[in-house]
């Protein structure tokens, strides 16, 4: 027999300690604000100390919905560390209640905003150069604005995870 040395966190007595888990984050408050292009542009930058997972997606978007709630075990599962997500949605700024219903149902509690303007090629150039404008958008931003990840279409939710540990450290 093996000893187990370090944090071991699937013990067959923690099933309460994660379903309680659950419970909290279903608990949380899910907003939804408007962003504008200059806004988008400050996100991108980064200007925090925190690693940002941004994802563009919108509601009529099957790709979108179907990986959306990988992103938000992935937000659960670093947010206590340096990270943070954040989504916008490409949805036209009159759907707004639509949008929030959808984030509502999916318990996300990060940092959600809807694009305020139908001019989507100006957020397409505000975001990152070599995006298409395909969806869904994902990048992930070191502090200051450097890209350590991005992808056009589905993420593979290892390979993002893998980019993510990769910068902010296997450990506390």
């Amino acid at each position: 027999e093996t000893k187990t040395f370090g944090c071991s966190i699937k013990w067959s007595d923690k099933r309460l300690s994660a379903l309680q888990a659950l419970q909290r984050w279903e608990q949380e408050q899910v907003t939804l604000e408007t962003i504008d292009e200059q806004q988008v542009k400050q996100l991108v930058q980064n200007k925090t100390d925190k690693c940002r997972l941004i994802n563009l997606w919108a509601t009529w978007c099957g790709p979108c919905a179907a990986e959306f709630p990988e992103l938000i075990d992935i937000h659960r599962m670093y947010r206590q560390r340096e990270f943070e997500l954040v989504t916008i949605s490409m949805d036209s700024p009159d759907k707004k209640d639509k949008v929030l219903s959808f984030l509502k149902g999916r318990y996300a509690s990060c940092g959600n905003y809807l694009f305020s303007s139908e001019d989507k090629y100006a957020l397409i150039e505000a975001v990152d150069e070599e995006w298409t404008g395909a969806l869904p958008y994902t990048l992930l931003v070191a502090p200051g604005g450097k890209v350590i990840y991005r992808r056009s279409g589905s993420i593979d939710p290892l390979e993002l995870k893998k980019a993510i540990v990769g910068h902010l450290g296997r450990y506390y």
